[in-house]
């Protein structure tokens, strides 16, 4: 492992409060949970907390409130080994998410946006990143975004990292509208599901030719790859330059929750770049990584330590 710039995560934290039902209520029916507990989670904190788990120095950009639920995703953080040096405390709850968690991990997921909304107005030249974030993102190995915070806030980390020469890596998910065209040209990958992908590009992805010529679509937006997650189907990562490569699934034995298995691969895949680990390599660093995050409950609880996806990889080796 080569140990270079630090990974920089800017974006979202929540607190996660999870509740397991059989089923989901029909609308006017109340249910009787079978569990409830609140876990730390958000896209940004759970890919922060993935790549430091994953032994690579990291960085968390993002917003907090000043309650309970902060201190609760915070100390999971430095748990982690994540950096919190600019994780700023604003008049604004914690962001947080209500997981319902069906048998053989299902899940439902709504968000309450709170402080990873609160940033402040871009007005003036005044800028949403402190003069300190700016730094540490012209200086990253590679900067991580996701969708739960402002576009605006993605975009001025995203064009801070391009004009500094810095990968820029989004995971699509957090919101469900268009990402601005000007965002995506500062991309170097993309990396959405299967829906996602649709979404974005209006097209069907019901199939893997129909996947590969949506991300050809992405790829002409600007992008310069296209990472699309498809579950138990594995991955498939389209380039400009490259033939599309297709990474199998590792698949776990028993599937527990999968909340946060998009986020652990994005991370790791984002961790194996820095690394200057081969395409081909990142991918498999990154479907063992999600197939350990799936084996248990919780998104950030369950990110993998490396010897974990490492000792995962030693038994399932490449077919020659």
């Amino acid at each position: 492992m080569t140990i270079g710039s630090p990974l920089v995560v800017v974006g979202s934290v929540n607190a996660d409060i999870y509740v397991e039902v059989e089923r989901l209520p029909a609308e006017g029916e109340t249910i009787a949970a079978r569990s409830g507990q609140t876990l730390p989670g958000g896209k940004g904190a759970n890919q922060a907390a993935c790549a430091a788990r994953l032994s690579y120095p990291t960085f968390f950009c993002g917003q907090v409130g000043q309650d309970a639920h902060a201190n609760l995703v915070r100390n999971a953080l430095v748990s982690a080994g994540v950096h919190l040096d600019h994780v700023n405390t604003v008049d604004a709850p914690t962001g947080h998410a209500v997981v319902i968690l069906q048998p053989g991990g299902k899940n439902s997921i709504i968000i309450v946006g709170g402080a990873n909304v609160a940033w402040p107005k871009l007005e003036d030249g005044i800028s949403s990143l402190t003069t300190n974030a700016q730094e540490l993102i012209k200086r990253a190995g590679a900067v991580l975004l996701q969708r739960e915070i402002p576009d605006a806030v993605n975009l001025e980390a995203a064009k801070i990292a391009k004009s500094a020469g810095v990968p820029v890596i989004m995971d699509a998910g957090g919101a469900e509208g268009p990402i601005p065209e000007e965002l995506l040209k500062c991309l170097t990958v993309l990396s959405p599901n299967e829906t996602e992908l649709a979404r974005l590009t209006d097209m069907p992805t019901n199939s893997g030719e129909e996947i590969l010529t949506a991300a050809k679509k992405v790829l002409e937006m600007g992008v310069k790859q296209v990472l699309v997650k498809m579950g138990e189907n594995g991955s498939m990562l389209v380039s400009e330059k490259e033939s599309p490569i297709h990474q199998p699934a590792i698949l776990a034995p028993v599937v527990v929750d999968t909340t946060g298995a998009g986020d652990t691969f994005t991370a790791a895949y984002a961790v194996a770049l820095i690394e200057r680990q081969t395409l081909v390599e990142a991918l498999r660093f990154a479907a063992a990584s999600a197939s350990i995050c799936v084996r248990f409950k919780g998104a950030m609880p369950s990110m993998p330590e490396r010897k974990a996806v490492l000792q995962l990889l030693k038994e399932h080796p490449v077919s020659k």
